[in-house]
């Protein structure tokens, strides 16, 4: 992808617990949506493999792919782009970059290495992460006057919730469960 500006809205974070029906979502989503390929929990052979499953039906459907994980391994697997708030500008050159984020200093860190999309995160409880609190209103509100990109709300959500938080400034929003 070589123009950053038309990034998708809706994004699907992948893992363990929604590999099994991924195919059937990554279908049902609008063209043009956005996936994080996370598969951690998969030997680095068997991630490769899953990726290039993925990746041939995301692109069927026009839709973005990027790797959770090093720049090098996003160029070698031709990922559109990576995610990672660690990994620096140089290094990301020419990828799409997007970054999780959850507060000040974190999205200090993504900003300054260059990523076009921060995940601001949590905005409600998660099954993923079940002992973090989800941010305030108010703290949702005062960390994204931080960003000047595009921010993608995360934790917790699906397109109700994201309807219900149309106030916000956000380019968008994204999900493990709330696309299944």
């Amino acid at each position: 992808m070589k123009n950053h500006t038309d990034l998708p809205k809706i994004w699907l974070m992948t893992d363990a617990r929604n590999d099994h029906m991924l195919e059937s979502v990554i279908r049902k989503m609008p063209r043009r949506s956005g996936i994080i390929f996370r598969h951690y929990h998969l030997d680095m052979e068997s991630r490769c493999r899953r990726f290039a499953e993925i990746q041939k039906l995301a692109h069927r459907r026009n839709h973005l792919i990027l790797l959770a994980g090093p720049p090098a391994l996003a160029r070698k697997w031709k990922a559109d782009g990576v995610h990672g708030r660690q990994w620096k500008r140089r290094e990301t050159n020419g990828l799409v970059h997007s970054a999780a984020a959850h507060d000040r200093a974190e999205i200090g860190q993504a900003k300054g290495n260059g990523a076009e999309l921060i995940f601001l995160s949590p905005l409600f409880a998660t099954r993923s992460h079940p002992d973090v609190r989800p941010l305030a209103l108010s703290q949702v509100r005062r960390l994204m006057d931080l960003v000047s990109g595009k921010i993608i709300l995360l934790g917790g959500m699906d397109a109700k919730r994201y309807r219900r938080h149309g106030h916000l400034r956000a380019h968008g929003w994204a999900a493990i469960d709330g696309l299944m």
